[in-house]
């Protein structure tokens, strides 16, 4: 795959991640406490999907800072070879995660 194709797919990647994190923003936001409007278990249940949208952010904001390390890497001629040994990360590893910092015997 041409560097230009990675880049392309990469980025694709990362903006989709953007895409879904801005989109739970209202998940995520500060549970009221009124008695009025929400019920004991409504709240409780306001809660765990606020843990969970959380969570979720957690994971997406992770791998965007792994595909922004790998958009690194293919700045400086690294990308495709294992940040561990120094092997060349295989072809069909990398079609699967083009993220992938490692080759499958260091990962």
């Amino acid at each position: 795959m041409s560097d230009a194709r990675i880049r392309e797919t990469l980025t694709a990647l990362k903006a989709e991640l953007v895409a879904l994190s801005q989109g739970a923003d209202d998940d995520r936001k500060p549970v009221e406490l009124d008695q009025q409007s929400v019920g004991r278990l409504s709240r409780m249940d306001s809660l765990q999907v606020q843990a969970m949208a959380k969570a979720a952010d957690a994971r997406r904001a992770q791998e965007i800072r792994r595909i922004d390390a790998a958009l690194q890497r293919l700045e400086e001629g690294d990308y495709g070879w294992c940040v561990e040994c120094g092997e060349a990360i295989e072809a069909r590893r990398l079609e699967i995660d083009p993220a992938a910092p490692r080759c499958s015997g260091c990962a």
